[in-house]
């Protein structure tokens, strides 16, 4: 291979080691012998190019041998171990590939190994007894797996609903029998006692189809909008039973969905008639930790965005459920149940009390004393079963296999990929973290769902130079616990994308005059102008006529406050044309228990002195109402700003949304879910939190241009507000997570045999494992103190796993 030649997917990259060293053998030499001059250890990307610099010292000459196919390789690299006189890679070309090699730094032949044989060598460095015992426990969940079908490009992960259509349309394809199991789901759909669609006068493919013949023929001479009731006799005649549409029009292209389906089955047709389908009416959606309730609870311990998200996902899920049991001409009403905690020291919150009507809902309900309720509540077993984080999608998945419901998982926030090698290092840092207890529990449930919804792509499989969280779990060990030889494949079809969206009953345009909450005017106005210090906001804007950029997150490293605000203090082009606003965290440092914030809050202020920042920038303390957040968000569009989120790393990025959904312009960070949210230069502008200049220079390139044409303003704010429209509702994501259990559902029908087997090595697994691991957990009161683990990434508090894995007790 020439030396400009590149790697090319197909290759393998054991067989092209040898050849890209050639190329440089004398310096790829030099630079094995430095990797394992000290001996074992694990090197990740960066340390191995900064040793790299020591060897070859000389810049021109280090970028001639990163390049063409070497250095294709070589930034692939994810990390290394030394083992001398080997080093092992793991090698990503692409999100969601992996390869192992094994070079020997004497002679640099390369070998491909196993991720088995990768693991075990990452074990040496930690715990050689346990690497070499042959009776160490592995786990392999991927073994029940190989029957099944799964995607095969990068691309394609989190597509996994329209794969799932398109594999059931060429399983029903074929002869009369092939279809037949469809027929055999209809004939299984009931509620409250009732059976829908079709009843065994129609239990054959051939019965159906020529039921669905004459009743086509008959609707069609029927006036469109004729209710059901007027033809529901003669349906019952004919073997069909309520469920297929309110009118005469809509029961028709249900019909004809069907009829489409059992004669020429086409993944479009497949989607279609699924989502018409009566299924889901009652919905469990498990939430443990925190204090979730309505009132009174945001800035407790561990309680934050995820109650949003919940509240606002319950009432969209709702919504959709009323609209689509109207559609389908049945009376049912849905239940929607929210399970969490009974908390006695509910400190002043409704966090005590057995069961909550949640605010904006009819049906839908908080239950904090799930065991003797639930059934009852709903009258029977629930359609679908929703879990949140680690605990919660561990108790969805114990709940659905004991009632055999269909199952979803959302993680929200995998802890795993936040702290460096915490895998390894469990045993130290199991005392404060419990990870061992959390990312078995994490795989646990990820194995056992039907289906996985995320946020966003990189949630899943991350980016070119970054794996995702769930992509961090395809393999893994725990050095004297047990090796994880096949923990989760991101290209199994049962991961899916429904990205949340903000209230749009509180975050709406700016230029929706008749629905602004102009009784907060006064406030915000002091907010954001008096020019008085007090425990809401320091610092003050002399100039009201200048438009406003403005942030609002928590003051930790990660989400990047500080940054922006360097970033504005030193761009003088940039303080001439607009003002900086910052919402978040406290003032005086000693109100805060966290040292990250504590230390973040001494240098805004310190930054505040440096660039001598009066006049040009308010401070304002965080916010908790989000019914006045709404309408700030409209008073700085009023002023013709700007939102921006600077922060270094942002997995989805809510703020961005409520921000896009009430028309201001964006800027954002390209690390991470925004990426996906934005489109760049047109609905909004992607920064690179990590270039300061290059991000302050892109914002005042946006404000000398509206400066130039008011109509360019107008211009992002709209595009903004299509992007938000088109993508990110909570209509759309109710939708689609209803579509998905739909289908779903029948998924787990057609290899309930597969289902079965890899449920029983679950159990086992569990059962085993998992439940000595928790019991070992000690309850907040007794937790030991050790010395502070500093992570990889900010997560939030530690409480969230203390509060996760002192529930998952309670399961036991």
């Amino acid at each position: 291979m020439a030396s400009g030649a590149t790697l090319k997917r197909s290759d393998s990259i054991a067989e092209n080691m040898p050849e890209a060293f050639k190329q440089r053998r004398y310096h790829m030499k030099k630079c094995f012998a430095k990797f394992v001059e000290n001996g074992r250890r694990i090197i990740k990307l960066q340390n191995l190019l900064d040793e790299m610099e020591n060897v070859i010292d000389d810049a021109t000459e280090r970028t001639k041998v990163l390049e063409g196919l070497l250095g294709d390789i070589w930034f692939s690299i994810q990390e290394a171990l030394v083992i001398p006189p080997h080093v092992a890679f793991a090698i990503r070309p692409s999100p969601g590939f992996w390869e192992f090699v094994k070079v020997d730094s004497a002679d640099l032949s390369a070998q491909g190994i196993t991720a088995t044989d990768y693991l075990k060598l990452k074990e040496m460095i930690y715990d050689e007894n346990w690497a070499k015992d042959p009776h160490a426990l592995e786990v392999d969940f991927g073994a029940f797996d190989v029957s099944l079908p799964h995607l095969t490009l990068s691309s394609s992960i989190g597509n996994g609903h329209n794969f799932v259509a398109k594999f059931i349309t060429s399983k029903l394809s074929g002869d009369l029998e092939s279809t037949q199991p469809l027929v055999d789901y209809l004939l299984t759909l009931e509620h409250q006692g009732e059976k829908l669609m079709i009843n065994e006068n129609l239990n054959t493919v051939a019965k159906l189809q020529m039921a669905l013949i004459v009743s086509e023929v008959y609707l069609s001479g029927l006036p469109k909008d004729s209710p059901f009731q007027n033809f529901e006799l003669s349906f019952k005649e004919w073997g069909f039973e309520k469920g297929w549409g309110d009118t005469a029009e809509r029961a028709r292209e249900t019909m004809r969905s069907l009829s489409e389906v059992l004669q020429a089955p086409d993944p479009v047709n497949m989607e279609k008639f699924f989502s018409r389908l009566p299924t889901i009416f009652n919905v469990v959606i498990f939430s443990p930790h925190g204090y979730f309730g309505q009132a009174d609870v945001l800035g407790l311990p561990d309680t934050g965005g995820q109650i949003v998200y919940i509240l606002d996902q319950v009432k969209a899920l709702e919504e959709e459920l009323l609209l689509r049991i109207k559609q389908q001409g049945l009376s049912f009403k849905p239940r929607i149940v929210v399970v969490t905690r009974l908390i006695p020291d509910a400190r002043g919150t409704k966090c005590n009390q057995e069961e909550e009507a949640i605010i904006g809902t009819k049906y839908s309900n908080i239950l904090r004393d799930v065991t003797t309720k639930i059934l009852d509540i709903m009258e029977g077993k629930p359609d679908l079963i929703i879990g949140n984080y680690t605990d919660g999608n561990l108790a969805a998945t114990l709940m659905a296999n004991k009632l055999g419901v269909t199952q979803a998982t959302i993680a929200h926030a995998l802890e795993k990929t936040k702290y460096e090698n915490s895998d390894v290092k469990w045993k130290e840092l199991d005392p404060k973290y419990h990870f061992s207890c959390q990312f078995i529990a994490d795989t646990i449930a990820m194995n056992a769902t039907d289906f996985i919804i995320a946020s966003t792509y990189q949630e899943i499989a991350g980016s070119k130079d970054r794996p995702g969280q769930y992509e961090s779990h395809a393999a893994f060990t725990l050095p004297g616990l047990c090796r994880i030889v096949s923990g989760i494949n991101v290209f199994d079809p049962k991961f899916n994308i429904a990205s949340p969206g903000a209230d749009q009953s509180v975050y709406f345009p700016y230029s929706e005059k008749q629905n602004r909450l102009t009784k907060f005017n006064p406030a915000i106005e002091e907010l954001l102008y008096s020019k008085k210090d007090n425990d809401e906001h320091i610092g003050y804007l002399s100039d009201k006529t200048k438009p406003i950029i403005f942030s609002m997150a928590r003051l930790d490293t990660v989400k990047n406050m500080t940054g922006l605000t360097e970033w504005y203090g030193k761009n003088d082009k940039l303080r001439s044309l607009v003002n900086l606003v910052i919402v978040g965290g406290f003032f005086d440092p000693t109100k805060s228990k966290d040292r990250e914030e504590m230390a973040e809050i001494r240098k805004m202020h310190a930054l505040m002195e440096k660039y001598q920042l009066k006049g040009q920038f308010r401070w304002i303390a965080a916010q908790t109402d989000k019914y006045r957040n709404g309408e700030l968000y409209r008073c700085i569009a009023d002023t013709k700003g700007a939102f921006v989120q600077p922060a270094l790393y942002e997995a989805f990025g809510l703020t961005v949304i409520e921000a896009m959904n009430c028309g201001l312009p964006t800027f954002a960070t390209n690390q991470g879910g925004p990426a996906e949210i934005i489109v760049d230069g047109v609905s909004g502008f992607l920064i690179d939190p990590n270039n300061g200049d290059e991000s302050s220079n892109k914002i005042v390139d946006f404000f000398q241009k509206c400066k130039m044409d008011p109509g360019h303003w107008l211009k992002l704010s709209a595009e903004g507000l299509k992007r938000i429209n088109e993508c990110y509702t909570w209509k759309i994501y109710a939708n689609k997570v209803l579509n998905m259990g739909n289908i779903y559902g029948f998924w787990r029908q057609l290899n309930k045999e597969q289902k079965l087997a890899k449920k029983r090595y679950i159990e086992m697994f569990y059962n085993l494992q998992f439940r000595r691991l928790a019991k070992n957990v000690p309850i907040p009161d007794e937790e030991p103190q050790p010395t502070e683990i500093k992570p990889v990434a900010k997560t939030q508090s530690t409480g969230r796993q203390v509060s996760q894995l002192s529930t998952l007790q309670f399961l036991l």
